[in-house]
């Protein structure tokens, strides 16, 4: 009975020995190694685009007011409405100045009267002078009174004139198309000519965006003509496309038509304009956008997701996968988002192996477990 208890304590202590042998061998070992996703970058033709956020203002804008004071007669429009050019849209009592203008007429023919029988005295006038039976100063009094009723009818039509003008200017008519705000005067109330704000109209199309391009990207926009990628629009509107607030892209295009000719030095920005066709008059000044815009020609770039691209202090790096499946760092310089991949500005050619998922378990000269796939040409961007 001990020798079997002995024996089984000696076999305890064998498998034991056993077992701490091989955990030794295996902390001795190197490692496995790690699993990874590899993959060829996306290479294919780009064009670098740049949002801005802006605003949408109307082309147009008019304060309407009276030409002429008198009380608010009649409101010809529906609040909100839509007006063209020369709608009738209030009238001012017109009564005041239709006497005005009939006391005008009448001035005009007196004048007419007065300058009549004044032409008809100089003419006798002149006969008489021939044969020398008038006076010289008498001939120069007749010559006068002509003259001075003559002056009298000119200035009795221009009177004639501004009368007709003031009747034309109680009814006010809108100078432009597009939407009106609503009334701010009631029918009744004293109108002054000149200041009282009766309401505003503004144009909807086209409709105007203006957005702020800030400093760095206008130099860019500058040197693109050095070399490199460049505009193909320099010199002429440079085609956009807006996105609403409400939409995840954008399906109206228009062009830029003007950039100011400083920048803001509090800002570090420039101000520059966009102008799009609002032929459905959806669009209304005032509201959020953004624009994008091409900041390039065509071009051959190399693509990357996001999360292939690691940090090495103040460097971007990749890990490409060379023989015996050892990976290299590689720094790249990296550019925009397009089509849900980063721009490889530098640093790769586009035939290069690279570890797109699983960065975090790779070291510099550690051989991997590649596991290789296919990068689509254009990539989902998870909601954003």
């Amino acid at each position: 009975m001990c020798l079997l208890r002995t024996v089984g304590v000696l076999g305890s202590v064998l498998v034991s020995s056993v077992l701490a042998l091989g955990t030794a061998q295996a902390q001795g070992g190197p490692p496995p190694a790690p699993s990874v996703t590899v993959a060829k970058p996306v290479v294919k033709d780009i064009i670098e685009r740049d949002d801005f956020i802006g605003r949408f203002e109307a082309v147009d804008h008019v304060d309407i007011r009276a030409r002429v004071s008198g009380y608010l007669d009649k409101v010809h429009f529906q609040d909100g409405s839509l007006v063209k050019a020369g709608d009738l849209l209030f009238t001012i009592d017109p009564r005041p100045y239709q006497n005005a203008l009939q006391e005008a007429q009448a001035a005009v023919t007196s004048a007419e009267v007065r300058q009549t029988f004044a032409q008809s005295d100089l003419d006798r006038a002149q006969q008489l002078r021939q044969t020398g039976n008038i006076a010289d100063q008498v001939f120069d009094q007749r010559r006068q009174a002509f003259l001075t009723a003559k002056a009298e009818l000119d200035r009795s039509q221009a009177a004639l004139r501004q009368a007709q003008l003031d009747v034309g200017f109680t009814q006010i008519k809108s100078p432009l198309a597009g939407r009106i705000s609503r009334k701010l005067v009631s029918e009744g109330n004293l109108v002054t000519a000149n200041q009282t704000v009766l309401t505003n109209i503004v144009s909807l199309d086209p409709i105007q965006f203006y957005f702020d391009v800030d400093e760095r990207s206008y130099l860019a926009y500058s040197r693109q003509d050095q070399g490199g990628t460049k505009t193909s629009t320099h010199g002429a509107p440079n085609e956009v496309s807006l996105t609403l607030t409400d939409e995840r892209q954008g399906t109206r295009n228009g062009k830029v038509d003007f950039v100011d000719n400083r920048l803001d030095s509090a800002s570090g920005t420039i101000r520059a304009r966009a102008v799009f066709e609002n032929k459905d008059l959806f669009l209304t000044p005032g509201l959020f956008g953004r624009v994008t815009l091409g900041g390039s020609d065509p071009y051959k770039a190399v693509l990357l997701p996001d999360e292939a691209i690691g940090s090495d202090q103040d460097r971007r790096i990749v890990y490409v996968v060379g023989e015996n499946n050892q990976t290299a760092i590689r720094p790249v310089r990296v550019g925009p988002r397009i089509d849900g991949y980063r721009v490889i500005r530098e640093g790769l050619k586009g035939d290069e192996t690279v570890v797109v998922n699983g960065i975090v378990r790779v070291r510099p000269g550690q051989p991997v477990s590649p596991q290789m796939t296919m990068l689509p040409p254009v990539r989902e961007r998870n909601g954003t």
